[in-house]
């Protein structure tokens, strides 16, 4: 009989395109990954994936179990969070900052569980640059953040702040997917030669250490906006980098075609951060236990 452990291991694999990506996604090496794979074929009797490709393809049968996992997986979150969250009684307002492009993270079924537990409770997200949430964390006009580690990236000390890793993001570069001049992979230095689009102001340390391996870059088109990104490198404009959960979709349906870079590899850690003090310490310490499940990590 599968697990949720295997189950996750699976939606993993197909989500991350491979076994090594999702073996650093779920923090295990990528012989125990094949070996859960292997283990779920075995007990199923059937083929979940097809091997021998650069790039992890399901088959019919692993088509049907991964929206399946991806079900019962969502309703076992649930289940979890409705029970701590009964007893949890939250109220007031919690003031969350974050980047625009990782908002949708945040309004996630973990947190409508929440609020639906808790109805005196609310939640307000705040968008804005990085370098300006943090200045409002620090003048006490936001509760929460969530950041790339913001001692890398914006060269900014949070006293008196817990943080925890949240999760782990990646950068892909992706191109259209209904042009099939865009090889399948190529090294860094490549990306001179093809019109780029340029996701700006997110990333400040991302677009340092790209810019430090390839020189300047000559964008046709950039904004911070990533939605509108995602639309602009559709239409074929150009290819350009963008953060790896939100365009898995385009990608997995063929909208957006990933290009893989030979020699550049760009991974970052979105951070969760709260007051260790104050009158929402402990609400913020009991919302980031319903968005990853986990327990305090110090």
């Amino acid at each position: 009989m599968l697990n949720l452990s295997q189950l996750q291991t699976f939606v993993t694999v197909a989500a991350e395109g491979s076994m090594t990506a999702a073996a650093d996604k779920l923090f295990l090496t990528q012989p125990a990954v094949s070996q859960q794979m292997k283990n779920m074929e075995d007990d199923l009797g059937v083929e979940l994936i097809v091997r021998g490709s650069k790039q992890i393809k399901m088959t019919a049968q692993g088509e049907i179990l991964y929206e399946h996992a991806k079900k019962i997986l969502s309703l076992a979150q649930m289940a979890e969070v409705s029970i701590k969250s009964v007893g949890a009684q939250l109220r007031g307002e919690l003031r969350i900052g974050t980047l625009n492009s990782i908002g949708l993270h945040l309004m996630s079924p973990v947190v409508s569980r929440l609020l639906k537990f808790n109805p005196d409770f609310k939640i307000k997200v705040n968008y804005a640059k990085g370098d300006d949430l943090i200045q409002s964390y620090k003048k006490g006009e936001l509760d929460v953040l969530v950041l790339p580690e913001v001692e890398t990236n914006y060269k900014s000390v949070l006293p008196e702040s817990k943080s925890h890793i949240l999760f782990q993001e990646e950068m892909w570069l992706v191109g259209s997917g209904k042009d099939e001049f865009y090889p399948s992979q190529i090294a860094l230095s490549e990306i001179k030669k093809i019109p780029y689009v340029h996701f700006a102001d997110e990333f400040p340390d991302f677009d340092a250490k790209l810019l430090s391996r390839v020189g300047g870059l000559q964008s046709v088109f950039e904004s911070s906006n990533v939605g509108t990104l995602k639309r602009v490198i559709e239409y074929g404009l150009g290819i350009g980098f963008l953060p790896s959960h939100s365009i898995k979709k385009q990608v997995r349906g063929g909208r957006l075609n990933r290009v893989r870079i030979s020699d550049f590899d760009y991974k970052m850690s979105f951070h969760y951060y709260y007051k260790s003090t104050g009158a929402h310490a402990e609400t913020a310490h009991i919302l980031f236990q319903a968005l990853t499940g986990d327990q305090e990590r110090n």
